[in-house]
């Protein structure tokens, strides 16, 4: 993939916008030579698409993956695209608390720029499956996960000039509402409703973090993504990865009016992860309807970053994984006092 130099973020690490003086172009991305950037579940669908992209920048990219032999199969497509791409796999299992407290030694001392968190779970059986630590599995891998992850990687996004957190959403979230007493649906365990609403939980998450690194002055940026619609049907083939049939390649023609695959869907978290011009707090998605097209930012709908809400869920959240991201993250500028919630 082409790519041009990148323009550097002003010194305070709060990105500025007349820095830029090209348009944004999704097939010319600029360079990151030197960078690291974490995708979680980088070895399918739109994490694959995002590691892709942003290996074809320069930077080292790390595919978080709890299967070795798909993120071989992954960085080997990657690499037959992007000659010289520089990728490193990490044994990553977000509904295991021992996987995701030895991410960050696993990781190493160096910098880390950016965290796509990308990977998640959707379950369409009637039957509602828990971890073994009794957390319902799409709660705990989508939310709960990620936020015990940040917290543990903290130290090296805190190491790093100017690093985000990209937080990947979904239309899911939309429609849904959290019940603060009914958190992971023990009474209320409908698939599609429990998926939505970790999803919800996700993107809450994303946006109370921005406020509370606001807050305390902190370099590190978290960004809100939402990949739109996107279909298998209408995403370009990388076998082993990834392989339409003909006749999948056909019915997927009529959706492309209105939605977009996989590759598409990853340009939100490429750009929250790259634009200089990109502020924390924001929701990127795609142009059109939100639902395919390139990445622009979009307005918040109210429910998706309550503050209220979210400083319930933070403090439930931190009770349940043992672990406060904020804390971490802006230890060096309030001296160990994470800011007050919101």
């Amino acid at each position: 993939m082409p790519t041009t130099p990148a323009t550097p973020a002003t010194p305070s690490g709060n990105p500025s916008a007349r820095a830029r003086t090209r348009p944004w172009d999704v097939h010319r991305l600029p360079r990151a030579d030197g960078r690291t950037f974490l995708i979680t579940g980088g070895n399918a669908g739109i994490g694959y698409f995002t590691a892709e992209q942003l290996a074809g920048t320069g930077a080292t990219v790390v595919l978080g993956s709890r299967d070795a032999a798909k993120a071989r199969a992954a960085m080997a497509s990657i690499r037959s695209r992007v000659p010289g791409a520089r990728l490193r796999h990490l044994p990553l299992d977000l509904a295991d608390p021992a996987s995701v407290r030895d991410a960050a030694a696993v990781l190493g001392p160096d910098p880390l720029d950016a965290v796509v968190l990308n990977a998640g779970v959707l379950l369409d059986r009637p039957q509602r499956h828990e971890t073994a630590q009794g957390h319902e599995l799409m709660f705990a891998t989508n939310h709960l996960g990620h936020f015990a992850l940040v917290a543990r990687l903290a130290p090296l996004l805190r190491a790093a000039a100017a690093s985000r957190v990209v937080t990947t959403g979904s239309f899911a979230a939309r429609s849904e509402r959290l019940d603060l007493d009914d958190l992971q649906c023990l009474r209320d365990y409908r698939p599609k409703r429990t998926y939505g609403r970790s999803k919800l939980a996700q993107m809450l998450f994303g946006f109370e973090l921005d406020r509370r690194l606001r807050a305390a002055g902190s370099g590190t940026l978290s960004v809100v993504v939402h990949p739109g619609g996107a279909l298998d049907s209408l995403t370009p083939d990388r076998p082993p990865v990834h392989a339409r049939t003909t006749g999948e390649r056909l019915r997927g023609l009529p959706a492309g009016l209105l939605l977009q695959g996989k590759e598409a869907a990853a340009r939100p978290a490429v750009r929250a992860v790259l634009d200089p011009a990109v502020e924390g707090g924001q929701l990127w998605g795609p142009r059109v309807f939100g639902l395919r097209g390139r990445p622009k930012p979009e307005a918040v709908r109210p429910h998706l970053a309550d503050p209220a809400v979210a400083a319930r869920l933070w403090e439930v959240s931190c009770e349940l994984t043992g672990s406060d991201p904020a804390s971490g993250l802006v230890r060096a500028a309030t001296g160990g006092r994470p800011p007050a919630a919101s």
